[in-house]
């Protein structure tokens, strides 16, 4: 097994893209350029490295592709090429023209340490406006040989070829060339549903004004549609400028999304990056439409044929990520896309309540507010969909419940939002109500004892509930919930009569990293209005507290935080068990990436100075086995019994009628061994 700060451990595959100079019509001058190129992508410990269409000689040679001379020169660098590989990790694919049964085609060459594994022809061949292509080659489709010997070796030959590592499980490619991807039906939909996990594409594509925007979009949206990552390089410098240019353009698109590009119009320009082939495969295991496209072109299928090689990474040697890892998942760090996922998200939960208030015929609600960043988006939320039914915000009855940890700041911040908002602001102290349950059960606290046990945390949390509800019933209302999908995933609330329950939780699909910058939105665009900015940037600085154990004799509050974890890291976990479920290890790594002192990720602009922390991997684990001790062994049961609210990221949600179903009666000993070997292992 590879060390654990290897990549290849962890279901990841390095791959390089390159757009080297050409050397029009001399395929021996190409073929030591490809070769110098593959030497670094091995030094680099690439698993794949891919050149441009007709690499060994040029795309833009017009008729010469006929010379005789040029063909044999062709094959001969092919050679020269297949020999300098023997010593090489990565698979090489590299475009030549290849003569087959009396006729020449485009293809792709897959050369891995020495051997030919197959030709791949290129499909759809482009006849109009500057190419004519069918001047010059045979359409793969149409072509009879299945083998060919080319460059001293017998290989296969067609459209339909499988690659796959049999010692690196998810890394499996298929070859396109350039204008496939253009068709209609492009080769790689059906590569995808035979098994690729990798689609690779040999382009010539020239260089025009927007082009290279469309390029992206089409690549990153087969990546996509594919459920698998894409790799595309086309012709670079070199290549004739008689009528056209081109600019060398390599990217990879993984899964919808560009995670990286090299330059463009630059000698030699590329890229080296990580495809986390295993993100592919559990992506693919819950998309059942996956499943159904395979067995509806199972015809179409039973032409493809699998040719296996055997990769053979290194194993001692620490390989660290190329590729960054978003420290936060549910919250993108570019500042244009969190706008629009903050009014997407708000949206959404606001049409959300509209919808319920509309349905049950119900014209008024009531909200325990705390001062704290859920009832906080909850009631902004809350007033917006009153204000779409054109209902007075006075029929909003907000509840502050003071009880025997709740502090003054706190109690101001949730009276002056409540005061912004036009709400109605009512107060219920529950500590002589508290105090009356703690003596009927006999607790230690109710004698005067310091005593402040989950006993005592719950009769607070479970009466403040009880009590908006019966203010509920009281006043013909809706309650509100203001539970989030993190302390949904860490069990983090009181089962029932507790903030478990409401008649409607608008923040159920919400990750408490995701609500701090939706207030943070709140307040930059005004969405809460003018009067409510100063108390929300209050609320946001404010430490993340239940208010439920008084502080301690020299100030300290109770720290939601400081029991369950910290919310990125804690987030970040939830995302890949949920989303992907990754194990244990595969998140570690991940989070060491990302978290880590070393860490290749942006600090996204929009998180503060004081926020920026770094995380070792014994801290790492400690929160991992926490995360895994309390969702898999202790939560299931208050998820199994949520009340109604909104999904609001495709990384999903945890109600049992939605996303997430599982025994309430689980362990977490096969995720806790995991982690205890892990430390083990790392000495931590």
């Amino acid at each position: 097994m590879p060390a654990f700060h290897n990549l290849y451990r962890h279901g990841f595959v390095r791959v390089a893209a390159y757009a080297p100079h050409v050397a029009l019509g001399d395929p021996a001058q190409n073929a030591q350029r490809l070769i110098a190129l593959a030497h670094e992508a091995d030094a680099a410990r690439a698993g794949l490295v891919l050149f441009p269409e007709l690499s060994l000689t040029g795309y833009a040679l017009d008729d010469l592709h006929h010379q005789a001379l040029m063909l044999a020169a062709a094959e001969q660098a092919a050679e020269d090429l297949l020999t300098a590989s023997r010593e090489l990790m990565p698979v090489i694919i590299a475009g030549a023209p290849v003569v087959a049964n009396g006729q020449l085609y485009n293809c792709a060459l897959i050369i891995h340490r020495g051997q030919l594994l197959g030709i791949v022809p290129k499909t759809y061949l482009p006849n109009y406006r500057e190419f004519y292509e069918k001047r010059w080659f045979a359409e793969g489709g149409a072509a009879i040989a299945s083998h060919v010997r080319y460059a001293g070796q017998d290989a296969a030959f067609g459209t339909k070829l499988l690659f796959a590592a049999d010692d690196l499980p998810g890394f499996s490619f298929m070859a396109e060339i350039c204008e496939d991807l253009w068709a209609v039906h492009p080769p790689s939909l059906d590569g995808a549903l035979a098994g690729a996990s990798i689609m690779v594409n040999l382009s010539a594509s020239n260089a025009l004004i927007g082009k290279a925007r469309e390029r992206e979009a089409l690549v990153r949206v087969q990546s996509q549609r594919t459920l698998g990552a894409y790799i595309f390089a086309a012709s670079g410098p070199g290549e004739s400028t008689t009528d056209l240019t081109w600019d060398g353009q390599t990217l990879t698109c993984e899964l919808g999304e560009t995670i990286a590009q090299g330059p463009r119009f630059d000698d030699n320009g590329g890229l080296v990056t990580d495809i986390d082939v295993e993100r592919i495969t559990q992506d693919r295991l819950r998309f059942s439409t996956f499943r159904d496209g395979a067995r509806h072109a199972a015809e179409r299928l039973t032409g493809w044929r699998k040719i296996s090689f055997t990769l053979a990474p290194p194993v001692d040697e620490t390989l660290s990520l190329e590729r960054a890892i978003k420290r936060f998942p549910f919250v993108p760090s570019d500042p244009d896309r969190l706008d629009e996922d903050c009014f997407e998200a708000w949206s959404i939960q606001v049409e959300a309540l509209v919808q319920r208030l509309r349905s049950s015929g119900i014209k008024r609600a009531v909200i325990g507010i705390s001062g704290g960043l859920d009832s906080t988006q909850a009631l902004i939320v809350t007033a917006r969909a009153f204000d779409r039914l054109d209902l007075p915000r006075t029929d909003i009855l907000a509840y502050t419940l003071p009880g025997f940890a709740s502090s003054a700041a706190t109690r101001d911040q949730a009276i002056a939002l409540a005061d912004a908002l036009g709400v109605t602001r009512r107060e219920i102290d529950i500590r002589p109500a508290a105090q009356r349950v703690l003596a009927d059960l006999g607790h230690p606290y109710a004698d005067g004892k310091a005593d402040y046990d989950v006993t005592f945390e719950n009769v607070q949390a479970g009466l403040r509930t009880d009590y908006l509800f019966r203010a509920a019933n009281h006043e013909g209302a809706l309650v509100i919930g203001t539970g989030d999908l993190s302390e949904a995933a860490l069990g983090w609330c009181t089962y029932g009569v507790g903030d478990h329950m409401s008649h409607y939780n608008v923040n159920a699909g919400l990750p408490k990293t995701l609500i701090q910058h939706l207030i943070a939105w709140a307040a930059r665009t005004g969405r809460a209005g003018e009067a409510a900015n100063p108390v929300l940037e209050r609320i946001l600085s404010t430490e993340i507290s239940p208010e439920l154990i008084p502080a301690g004799e020299d100030g300290t509050i109770q720290s939601t935080q400081g029991v369950i974890g910290p919310y990125p890291l804690q987030d970040f976990t939830l995302h890949y068990v949920v989303r992907y479920g990754f194990g244990p290890e595969k998140i570690a790594f991940l989070q060491e990436s990302a978290w880590g002192e070393n860490s290749r990720s942006d600090w996204p602009g929009h998180v503060p100075e004081a926020d920026r922390h770094h995380y070792t991997m014994a801290d790492i684990l400690k929160w991992l086995d926490v995360f895994h001790t309390r969702f898999f062994g202790q939560s299931q049961f208050k998820r199994s019994a949520v009340p109604n609210g909104p999904k609001l990221t495709s990384a999903g949600a945890l109600s049992p009628r939605g996303d997430w179903r599982m025994p309430s009666d689980m362990s977490a000993k096969l995720w806790r061994e995991a982690i205890a070997r892990l430390k083990d292992e790392l000495g931590v």
